[in-house]
């Protein structure tokens, strides 16, 4: 805009630090620009030159009636989309319950559960990579992580921690493992 189009008492659009918002300009600033209030936010802002203002705002009362016309419509369709026939209308899906998405998708093992499985098959002590070679062998369990035996012996050995008497894993020797 130009110095020239802008008046006292006007509302513009200005662009006010990332947003461009309704602004009315109250008075000349002495420094250059004008003194003006973001009726957004109701605080007081220097428009420092007429490049920040971007035109002159929208008429309030006009966006509210247009609102309130808007919102009534909406209302009237409400209404009278419930007084459909029943015979146009589609018979309803009956729902998926949560028990119906758990028995649809089967539920992967986890690392430790696999372990577990391995050890009490083999019957005997393994090391974490004998474990893991087996597992992935099998198909029992997927990874792509650079190295899954160290996470098995560290779920291994954090299980054998906090259950005491309760782990299904015993350490037999160094890296070596049974099924409890």
């Amino acid at each position: 805009m130009k110095n020239s189009e802008i008046t006292l008492g006007g509302t513009y659009l200005a662009k006010i630090t990332d947003k461009v918002v309704p602004v009315r300009i109250d008075a000349t600033n002495p420094h250059g620009g004008w003194d003006a209030t973001n009726l957004a936010t109701g605080k007081k802002v220097r428009i420092k030159s007429a490049q920040r203002l971007r035109g002159p705002a929208p008429d309030r009362q006009a966006k509210q009636r247009t609102r309130a016309v808007a919102e009534a419509q909406a209302a009237d369709a409400a209404a009278n989309a419930h007084a459909v026939p029943a015979e146009t209308t589609a018979p309803a899906k009956p729902a998926k319950t949560k028990k119906d998405v758990q028995e649809a998708k089967p539920k992967k093992v986890s690392g430790l559960d696999a372990a577990f499985e391995v050890l009490k098959a083999k019957g005997e002590p393994m090391t974490c990579q004998a474990i893991v070679d087996e597992m992935l062998a099998k198909g029992m369990w997927k990874t792509d992580g650079k190295t899954p035996a160290a996470t098995i012996y560290s779920a291994i050995i954090r299980e054998i921690d906090t259950k005491p008497g309760e782990s299904r894993f015993a350490k037999t020797g160094r890296g070596l493992f049974k099924a409890a």
